[in-house]
């Protein structure tokens, strides 16, 4: 093989290997149930810095850009004790069961550090939902730790539903970590 092919292969690796450096990474992803109760956890490396990350976090109205399971999503007026609040509808399906779900709740926040965001039952689809993201500098971007609690307010299939719902939220971690790296970075992310 001649010097210059090689070079040119070592390059194309090289600037491959940059790619992928200057993306989303998704370290790790956890997805338990204990009775009626689902929890994700997961950590992501974010190559954008924390407070485009936390702007993005907090802002609703660019939730539909995240992921396809999101079907409305908007901030919307803060509640009688000043915090911001927000609306999202989300559809999915598990086998041939399909149902719409809402959520509507509160944020807590620590501006580019924290957010917690806490729905209510009586105006949601679940008993029990809460977010929360912690953000941390990580050289030139962020580590964003992730944790989402919730217990549905509907009937989930036994057996086969709780392996489903385990799969569909890990997978939509996963499909949403580019999307939202892209969104913080300005640009337009991937269908």
């Amino acid at each position: 093989m001649n010097s210059g092919i090689l070079w040119r292969r070592s390059a194309v690796l090289v600037l491959l290997l940059c790619v992928k450096a200057h993306s989303a990474d998704l370290r790790d992803v956890k997805v338990e149930k204990e009775e009626k109760r689902y929890r994700l956890t997961s950590e992501t490396r974010f190559d954008v810095g924390v407070t485009e990350l936390y702007k993005v976090l907090i802002d609703y109205d660019l939730f539909t850009e995240f992921s396809s399971v999101f079907v409305e999503s908007r901030n919307i007026k803060p509640g009688k004790n000043g915090k911001p609040r927000y609306f999202t509808r989300m559809e999915g399906c598990i086998l041939l069961f399909c149902k719409s779900f809402v959520r509507v709740g509160e944020l807590t926040l620590k501006p580019d550090t924290e957010i917690v965001a806490l729905a209510d039952p009586e105006k949601s689809d679940f008993e029990y939902s809460r977010e929360r993201w912690i953000l941390k500098p990580d050289g030139n971007g962020a580590l964003l730790a992730y944790e989402f609690e919730l217990e549905p307010s509907f009937w989930v299939p036994p057996v086969i539903g709780p392996f489903v719902m385990k799969r569909v939220l890990k997978a939509g971690g996963a499909d949403a970590v580019e999307r939202i790296e892209a969104v913080a970075q300005g640009k337009k992310p991937k269908p």
